[in-house]
């Protein structure tokens, strides 16, 4: 089995201090808790950007200023962007992240509803997005709400616009998506193309026990405040909390934490990309 990769997604969209004051909204408070998780053995960072008022953006701007911080702090991580919908809609502000060369970007392959809104990411949107992954060469993370995205992916991989082995997040336990049962994920991790990686990212209450399968199952893990707010026992989570559990459960079932250039390996990503973002955000 390999070594587990542990991912944070650090902030999102939809949490605020209210809800839990260890969620992280600017640059330097983003990157305090990427160097605090990477201690704990974190080594893939899922970043979005927030506003000055706190609010999610896709100001290109806050992106760079946020991967200035980061790479300052924590220059060995493998930083992944954000190209979600819920900062804004425009075609061209969401694939901006993807031309700032990350190592990763996450992209949604199919729409879903998500509490108060459809997260809309249509064919054509989908085609457009795989073409700028595809000149970039930014390996893209494929994020799976519901279980046609798998096959959307796959399409794009035939008609060459992105490149295998892929790597998918599953995303379970979303209201209005698929829910966070271990049947589900179970059946979403048999159905990617053999080779392929795969994480899960369970949402509030499902994040840890599908966390754990995952580890059992040779798969990889997301935690963070983006997608869970609170530690098992109803306490408020922290990014690096979630992480130094995930490390004790593997270390509990024998499973070894990968350190970055073994995830980067694990993920077939190029070493030598590794530092192309800091080109972009000077």
């Amino acid at each position: 089995m390999e070594k587990l990769i542990i991912t944070v997604a650090l902030t999102g969209n939809v949490p605020t201090k209210e809800m839990n004051p260890h969620v992280p909204i600017t640059a330097e408070e983003i990157a305090q808790d990427v160097r605090r998780c990477a201690d704990a053995g974190a080594v893939l960072f899922h970043v979005h950007a927030r506003d000055a008022n706190g609010r999610p953006t896709l100001d290109i701007e806050r992106f760079k200023e946020n991967v200035r911080r980061i790479k300052e702090v924590a220059p060995e991580v493998i930083i992944q962007l954000s190209t979600g919908a819920r900062a804004g809609k425009d075609w061209e502000a969401r694939a901006n992240p993807v031309r700032l060369l990350p190592e990763m970007a996450s992209f949604t392959t199919g729409s879903n509803n998500l509490p108060g809104i459809v997260y809309e990411n249509s064919p054509q949107f989908i085609q457009f997005l795989a073409q700028v992954f595809k000149e970039t060469g930014v390996k893209p993370e494929i994020e799976v709400f519901e279980t046609g995205m798998i096959n959307n992916a796959l399409y794009l991989q035939k008609k060459g616009l992105i490149q295998g082995p892929l790597h998918f997040d599953f995303v379970l336990g979303a209201p209005g998506s698929m829910p966070g049962s271990v049947k589900n994920l179970l059946f979403l991790s048999e159905s990617i193309p053999s080779g392929s990686t795969w994480s899960v990212a369970g949402i509030a209450k499902a994040e840890i026990p599908l966390a754990t399968t995952a580890i059992v199952l040779g798969g990889h893990v997301r935690v963070g405040l983006e997608d869970n707010l609170t530690l098992p026992d109803g306490s408020p989570a922290t990014n690096p909390k979630l992480v130094e559990k995930v490390v004790r459960i593997a270390r509990e079932v024998g499973r070894e934490i990968a350190g970055p250039d073994e995830a980067r390996r694990i993920l077939n990503l190029d070493p030598a990309q590794k530092d192309r973002i800091l080109s972009r955000i000077d």
